[in-house]
């Protein structure tokens, strides 16, 4: 079988422990960054590095970095108030580099932000109207979903993540610069970055294109349910419950991807993860 070679456009929490796994699988691997420092860490760990900034153009060897079979998009939309048009800027940018490399297939990192809160389970078909979205990151992200899916020159699959769960990001480490629980009944709807690499390298694996997947745990305790847990596990204290902030809330089902790639998930229950130091 002829070596792939995968390109991930952001090496940061989640992209490098994914290239370091696709390297491990036998892939040929080129990864990006932002940061010069970040650079020199991806040639250490064997990643072919490359600096790729977005701006009003792209600002690196995007050339190289796509001579690639698969790319893995991995680029957060960040915050402020012009959020929607930046990213949606970005993956234009993105699009037109697309159009002159070997790329065939993209998988796109996306986030159940990109559902509204009806108060009920959601499923991949209940993301419709960027308007409806959770947040203006939600919106950016599914208008970037869209303009990738809407694409002929290559396949593109969506996978979108809860929240995320993992060394350097246990529910211990945000109570520290919490002072209370906002929205303590609320289920919550986290991933482990152990699940969050492993699902990647299954679609990849799989060919699973043209896809959209929710990728969420299957058990969503409260948010009260995991804080409490992480406190008596960590020793900390305890903090107040702000039952007036309630809000609506969802319920991200991963039930398609689950029967699609026969998954089973390594971290199923988000209260042992809040319980665990990773």
């Amino acid at each position: 079988m002829t070596v792939k070679k995968i390109s991930i456009l952001g090496c940061g929490w989640l992209g490098l422990p994914l290239a370091l796994t696709l390297a491990g699988e036998g892939f040929t691997v080129r990864g990006s960054t932002t940061s010069d420092r970040k650079v020199a860490a991806l040639k250490e760990a064997g990643i072919e590095p490359f600096k790729i900034v977005f701006g009003d153009s792209i600002e690196g060897n995007i050339d190289s970095f796509l001579d690639s079979d698969i790319l893995v998009v991995n680029i957060p939309p960040g915050r402020g108030d012009e959020v929607v048009e930046r990213h949606v800027g970005q993956v234009s940018l993105l699009i037109d580099a697309l159009a002159v490399s070997p790329v065939s297939h993209v998988l796109f990192v996306s986030s159940t932000s990109v559902y509204p809160s009806p108060c009920r389970e959601v499923s991949e078909e209940d993301a419709s109207d960027p308007d409806a979205a959770d947040s203006p990151v939600g919106r950016a992200l599914l208008y970037a979903e869209e303009m990738l899916r809407s694409e002929t020159g290559f396949s593109t699959t969506v996978v979108r993540f809860g929240g995320l769960i993992g060394p350097g990001r246990n529910p211990a480490e945000f109570m520290q610069r919490m002072t209370e629980i906002a929205n303590p009944s609320q289920p919550v709807n986290f991933i482990h970055l152990d699940d969050c690499v492993r699902i990647i390298a299954q679609i990849i694996g799989q060919e699973a294109w043209g896809e959209v997947f929710n990728a969420c745990a299957p058990l969503h305790p409260t948010r009260s349910e995991i804080y409490a847990a992480a406190a008596e596990s960590h020793g900390l204290a305890s903090l107040p419950e702000d039952v007036s902030s309630e809000q609506n809330f969802k319920i991200v089902s991963s039930a398609k991807l689950e029967k699609a790639l026969g998954y089973r998930f390594l971290h199923p229950d988000p209260l042992a993860m809040a319980r665990g130091s990773n």
